[in-house]
């Protein structure tokens, strides 16, 4: 147990640059909270100790302000930065190494029994206010933009963007702590629906041009028609 609490503050010191030192984790680092009470509310819930589990699960919410239902599943080294508004439903399953930042929801689409929520396979990084709901699964290494919604499974490896959430780039895992991309995008990704806007907004503008060229042609035949 305390293995697994020392591997975890130390993914948080692996990611987070502002830290200063290992107590700051554990004094001040609401993702850090609540996990603790996730790994206890967890263990009275596989033991059947269903209304105490919620409980605990209530009082790491109040502490926090990330709601994780005891019935989730969540491997190691789970790094919640900020935290704020973290949900993480009944049926979620989360592997190793998984980063979610602030305003993160693993919701599910249906009010029937069973699987209702996503799966984030491991390094899984997942940006602000985004949106994962349906119970797919979010392949290893895949980064989701921040506030986008994502409704379908999403291939290892590559970053999706938007409303609808779609492929913008297509990338590596971040096995190394270079490749880390804080809220899951870089500099480079650019989303998909913007791109083919700017491209509509530039044939327009084309198309504008020519017409104004067609109606001074049109306007100049008329005079020498009219000179004539």
């Amino acid at each position: 147990m305390f293995n697994r609490l020392f591997q975890e503050i130390d993914s948080y010191v692996a990611r987070d640059p502002a830290l200063r030192s290992r107590w700051d984790v554990v004094l001040s680092y609401p993702g850090f909270h609540a996990l603790t009470c996730y790994r206890l509310s967890s263990w009275l819930w596989r033991h059947k100790l269903f209304t105490v589990g919620r409980f605990v699960s209530h009082l790491g919410r109040m502490l926090s302000g990330i709601e994780i239902h005891p019935g989730a599943k969540i491997g190691e080294r789970l790094f919640i930065d900020h935290g704020m508004g973290v949900v993480i439903g009944e049926t979620a399953e989360i592997g190793d190494d998984v980063t979610l930042y602030q305003g993160v929801t693993l919701g599910g689409t249906s009010l029937a029994k069973g699987k209702r929520h996503p799966t984030l396979e491991d390094g899984v990084i997942v940006g602000s206010g985004a949106q994962i709901l349906g119970p797919f699964t979010v392949g290893a290494g895949a980064r989701i933009g921040a506030n986008a919604v994502v409704l379908e499974a999403v291939p290892p490896g590559v970053t999706v963007v938007g409303i609808p959430a779609t492929i913008a780039q297509r990338s590596k895992p971040a096995s190394e702590p270079e490749d880390f991309a804080a809220y899951a995008v870089g500099l480079e990704i650019n989303d998909p629906l913007a791109k083919s806007l700017a491209e509509i907004q530039t044939e327009l503008e084309s198309l504008r041009t020519r017409v104004n060229e067609l109606e001074a042609e049109r306007q100049q035949a008329i005079n020498e028609v009219r000179s004539a």
